[in-house]
């Protein structure tokens, strides 16, 4: 994939790595020149020391033969102008770091791909980490859906249980379902059908409708995140 990415901050940098680590084609767009030196001498990748504002920066970064473009930049007003900018040379994805949530509204008008706030997520997980320490990993849908990582406990109430029988005693909710199992005596993840038991140790991703609440986390035995 032929992948150009502005920006070589706190965000692109480790996109950069990400990226270029997985065989993409990579142009940095960066204008300050230590930084574009830094990542130069750091990744296999073009670095252009370059205003991205512009459309012959991005000509030159190979916007005709581009797959993606992402704007990591601090400024909403710079994400936006390159991503009009992708959007005129018809780059077909157009992805940018969205800083400020009244600015939401003006990249869905213009058909981008957004990242809300990635300060703001983070602190998000951090207090999720700390007031929910059950919970491994975790993702937000939409307003109340979440998919979670949680380890079974011995006295969890669904350990023991077949998914199916879990399902007919009404101990898990309807609006939840797990959708992977992973085991220590597995080489690869179980996939969760009816007859599957529920093991201690068992690490679950979990997608609820409403939530990781405590109730929820009760059933997998993590009765000591309950809220004092």
């Amino acid at each position: 994939m032929y992948l150009i990415i502005v920006g070589a901050g706190d965000i692109g940098t480790p996109l950069i790595e990400i990226a270029t680590s997985a065989g993409n084609d990579v142009v940095v767009i960066e204008r300050d020149e230590t930084r574009a030196d830094s990542i130069a001498s750091e990744h296999d990748c073009l670095v252009l020391n370059a205003d991205a504002t512009t459309k012959d920066t991005l000509q030159d970064a190979g916007a005709d033969q581009a797959d993606a473009i992402i704007s990591t930049t601090a400024q909403d007003a710079t994400n936006i102008m390159i991503s009009l900018l992708a959007k005129e040379l018809e780059i077909p994805s157009v992805v940018a770091v969205v800083h400020n949530p009244e600015h939401m509204g003006l990249y869905e008008q213009i058909g981008v791909h957004t990242m809300e706030n990635p300060q703001e997520l983070i602190a998000q997980y951090l207090y999720r980490s700390v007031a929910r320490p059950a919970i491994v990993d975790y993702m937000q849908i939409g307003e109340e859906a979440e998919v979670f990582e949680i380890t079974v406990t011995k006295s969890a109430p669904i350990a023991g249980l077949t998914i199916q029988e879990a399902a007919e005693q009404s101990i898990v909710p309807e609006d939840v379902l797990v959708v992977a199992i992973e085991r220590k005596s597995q080489e690869s993840p179980i996939t969760p059908r009816g007859n599957v038991e529920i093991k201690p140790g068992d690490l679950l991703t979990v997608y609820s409708g409403f939530g990781a609440d405590p109730e929820l986390t009760d059933l997998f035995g993590h009765f000591e995140d309950d809220p004092q």
